[in-house]
């Protein structure tokens, strides 16, 4: 059983363990094929990125720091080393251990917030390459985007927008100032965290610059 270790930020957590419940079921029918396609993590399958969903899920900040030490500091190796104990031997299993850890409140040393970030960011890694749409509250999604626009934690976000003006076409979200980037605020959000295929959902002279920073599609 999952150890529950609950961090900062507890009215994030309903909201992180809906997004979770919602990637599951998303999933359940899923072909072998299916598992396989190459997500929007470049070098990762849909079903990798989902054993690093469980694997982010099931990671106290001691057993991330034992890791982390492990690996010699080398963050991309603990990511793969955590990443393949919970893929399972077959999709059903990886799956399966996900189910399982869809109400943790286990977390690295991260804010609430940026396990949520995660958990809809990497939910659109694995669902846009399948043909899955989920309609996410704008609410969760509005906040997400109000973090990112500050934060360079773990992800480049805040940087990666410097010198544009973002706004959403479908919610409240507005910052910043310069050539303009607009859209809905999942596409922004996904951009804003380096995914450049989606700069292909968004308009304005911006475009093109943030584009450029999220690298190759």
């Amino acid at each position: 059983m999952t150890e529950q270790v609950r961090p900062q930020g507890k009215d994030v957590w309903p909201l992180i363990h809906a997004e979770r419940a919602a990637l599951a079921a998303d999933l359940a029918d899923l072909t072998a094929e299916q598992w396989a396609t190459p997500s929007l993590c470049a070098g990762l399958t849909v079903r990798e990125v989902l054993a690093h969903l469980t694997s982010s899920a099931s990671l106290t900040p001691l057993r991330w720091l034992a890791g982390v030490i492990r690996c010699r500091f080398d963050f991309d190796k603990q990511v793969a080393m955590r990443l393949a104990e919970h893929l399972g031997t077959t999709p059903e299993d990886t799956l399966d251990g996900f189910r399982r850890a869809v109400t943790s409140t286990t977390s690295p040393p991260l804010p609430a917030i940026a396990i949520l970030g995660e958990t809809v960011v990497h939910g659109e890694d694995i669902r846009r390459p399948l043909g899955i749409r989920r309609d996410h509250p704008i609410g969760t999604l509005t906040r997400l985007a109000r973090y990112y626009q500050g934060s360079d934690l773990v992800v480049l976000a805040k940087g990666r927008i410097g010198g544009l003006r973002l706004a959403a076409t479908d919610g409240p979200f507005a910052t910043g100032s310069g050539p303009l980037v607009s859209g809905t605020t999942l596409a922004l959000v996904m951009a804003m965290t380096g995914r450049a295929a989606c700069c292909d959902e968004l308009d304005g002279d911006g475009v093109a610059t943030l584009r450029e920073r999220c690298g190759p599609a």
